[in-house]
């Protein structure tokens, strides 16, 4: 068997097995998608939203980069916030980093990687901005991790900067922004950051006309 052949044949056992639990799943899926979560991961295949959060179809919007980045020049990732905080409505944005995550080891490095480099110049920028506290680590993995847990909160402060989600807190004090952290070798999240509606930025990253 061609290994492609082999998703569409799990495809079509797990929409038959839906379908013996619940023979309306499918007709509610067409529908309607109203998800409370959106949720920013990085593209790495080992770290799936809906199977390590146990959420089914519809409950989690998501959007994938490597290393879960949250750029102001990214129109991809910037559609999929105003869609999800405006049309959709969520209550939490999440930005969801791994442990080991190989775009920040490379980050790291001084190794030119093609086009990538120029993704992973902002992951440097977090780098030097902590790189006192990153290096009294005393392991390299040591310090990939904790690189990791400051990208992850950089990034939520990242969408906090947002004019897409200042409007939502004014508007309706929604959403919730959360930084996490997964653990590839356990399986747990681990929280690391997170920011309330409303909550006070450097004024220079505010807008005051929304």
């Amino acid at each position: 068997m061609i290994g492609h052949e082999r998703l569409l044949l799990e495809n079509k056992a797990w929409a038959m097995e839906k379908l013996q639990d619940d023979p309306g799943f499918f007709e509610r899926m067409k529908d309607t998608q109203e998800p409370e979560y959106l949720w920013i991961g990085c593209s790495d295949s080992r770290v799936p939203a809906n199977e390590v959060t146990g959420t089914q179809p519809g409950e989690i919007f998501v959007h994938r980069n490597i290393a879960n980045m949250v750029v102001h020049t990214d129109l991809n990732m910037l559609s999929v916030l105003q869609y999800a905080v405006q049309v959709l409505k969520v209550k939490h944005v999440i930005v969801c980093g791994h442990y080991g995550c190989g775009g920040v080891k490379a980050a790291m490095t001084q190794t030119s990687l093609g086009i990538i480099n120029k993704w992973l110049r902002n992951i440097k920028d977090v780098y030097r901005f902590h790189q006192e506290e990153i290096e009294t680590f005393n392991s390299d993995e040591k310090k990939v991790n904790r690189l990791i847990e400051l990208n992850v909160k950089e990034q939520v402060m990242n969408l906090a900067k947002t004019s897409i989600v200042q409007k939502a807190w004014k508007d309706h004090q929604r959403p919730y922004l959360h930084g996490w952290v997964y653990g590839l070798d356990n399986g747990i999240l681990h929280p690391i950051f997170e920011m309330a509606p409303g909550s006070q930025l450097e004024r220079i990253y505010t807008f005051d006309n929304l």
